[in-house]
């Protein structure tokens, strides 16, 4: 059976992270979302990937590498939607049955397990993992109801549901007609609803359940999320690391690993080779290390945190609970973070950062990240037109990839900084900054006469 990973969206709605990267390329847990589905997909016993790819695609490619000899790629040459994407695939991946997973989607091994096994049982022409809502809002996600282990009421970003489609799909050869046959839009929407000109995989799912054609509902085991905001790469971390230290059963100490006498460590250590906890660090919880990198002198690590290969926390720096930091990234002297830290990030010293932060962001001295306001509420978000305050990370901070802050700079709660700018010194930012732009005080200086004679000299 050959597996399909569609990885050709634009990712509009994650900016800044979907600047330089195909959003399915963005890393959790240090692994680039796309490449940990494709991994799960192989293990669960797929023979091969067809990969669709669209924009950016070589960032796709790259966090693919590898693989190359299990996967061919399909092109989609415009964003037209993911039952399009599906169809490309589908028509050179030879016969069902197949399944298919949005290569944004971070789950278990379990769940894609689960897919893979509903595809080669062909009990119904079609199945879908579902996640329950659980307090989120229907109107974020293409929702559906479950009723006798099957999902009906197919609706996009409408008001009804119990759960939303979660990204895996398997088909048998009853879909590929409505896959074929997709409108270009998605009408299952609620009156007023306003769906772009895009071929949607659920569109063709709510016609097979309209025909009487059974879509079974498979319900993820363990944790998933959907990269589709920004906010969901702190959820999809911390969603990660809890289900790594359950599966952790003790510690892992790599050759070369050491561990210093007095550093105290009250939870699992996984060590890869070469990776250091040093002179009176406090790890308050499960760490992983990866190759080469350190936690040195005085730095204290909240519960569940992750670092990169080669990367750095050190000099009493302080990590909170549930971050990550990519590989070759450096919190440094006094330092305070807590969310995920990118490829090569830079925290020199001496600041206070809550959120994401991009690929080689460099963080200025004494920049903080504002995270409470006066009123105890959360910050609204903007994503594209549309308002919301999300249930993870609202009053968090968006720092796009290549992008950096002067001294003193102070980021207000929830504001998002593009990719390739830069918050000038002494900058309080309360709005997000578009991309490429420099933002800088204008400061108006008022100079007067001074010396000994005003003190009576």
């Amino acid at each position: 059976m050959i597996g399909i990973l569609l990885a050709a969206g634009s990712g509009r709605k994650l900016w800044p992270y979907a600047e330089v990267r195909n959003k399915c390329a963005l890393p959790v847990g240090n692994t680039p979302a796309v490449r940990r589905v494709a991994e799960q997909l192989l293990e669960a016993g797929c023979a091969g990937l067809v990969v669709v790819t669209g924009e950016r695609a070589s960032s796709v490619r790259a966090a693919l590498a590898g693989l190359e000899e299990r996967i061919r790629y399909v092109e989609q040459p415009r964003p037209e939607g993911t039952a399009d994407a599906a169809l490309r695939a589908l028509e050179t991946a030879g016969d069902a049955p197949w399944v298919v997973a949005y290569g944004d989607v971070v789950t278990t091994p379990e769940t894609v397990a689960a897919a893979v096994q509903a595809a080669r049982r062909a009990e119904a022409p079609a199945a879908a993992v579902a996640q329950p809502l659980d307090g989120e809002r229907t109107g974020d996600w293409i929702t559906a109801s479950v009723t006798d282990g099957a999902l009906t009421g197919f609706q996009g970003h409408g008001r009804g549901g119990t759960h939303r489609l979660g990204g895996l799909f398997a088909l048998q050869e009853a879909a590929l007609p409505y896959l074929r046959a997709n409108p270009g839009v998605m009408t299952h929407v609620p009156v007023g609803g306003m769906p772009p000109l895009e071929a949607e995989l659920a569109e063709s799912l709510a016609r097979m359940a309209d025909d009487g054609l059974p879509i079974a509902a498979l319900e993820p085991s363990g944790f998933l999320v959907d990269l589709d905001k920004p906010w969901h790469v702190l959820e999809a971390n911390r969603a990660l690391l809890a289900d790594l230290a359950e599966r952790t059963e003790g510690d892992s100490i790599g050759d070369g690993a050491r561990v210093a006498e007095s550093a105290e460590v009250h939870g699992k250590l996984v060590l890869a080779p070469g990776a250091v906890v040093g002179e009176r660090v406090v790890v308050k919880g499960d760490l992983w290390l990866g190759p080469g990198a350190s936690v040195t002198n005085g730095s204290i690590v909240g519960a569940r945190c992750m670092v990169g290969a080669g990367g750095r926390v050190r000099d009493y720096a302080l990590l909170g609970s549930d971050s990550v930091l990519g590989p070759h990234s450096v919190c440094g002297h006094g330092a305070e973070f807590e969310g995920t830290l990118l490829e090569g990030a830079y925290l020199y010293h001496y600041c206070e950062i809550n959120g994401v932060v991009g690929a080689r962001v460099d963080i200025g001295a004494a920049t903080v990240c504002g995270t409470l306001r006066f009123d105890d509420d959360e910050a609204p978000q903007r994503v594209g037109g549309r308002r919301e305050r999300p249930l993870v990370g609202s009053n968090a901070s968006y720092l796009g990839d290549y992008s950096r802050t002067g001294v003193n700079s102070v980021l207000m709660p929830g504001v998002k900084v593009g990719a390739y700018s830069c918050v000038g010194p002494g900058v309080v930012l309360y709005d997000d900054l578009p991309s490429r732009q420099l933002v800088l005080v204008k400061q108006e200086l008022e100079r007067r006469p001074w010396g000994p004679e005003r003190y009576g000299w």
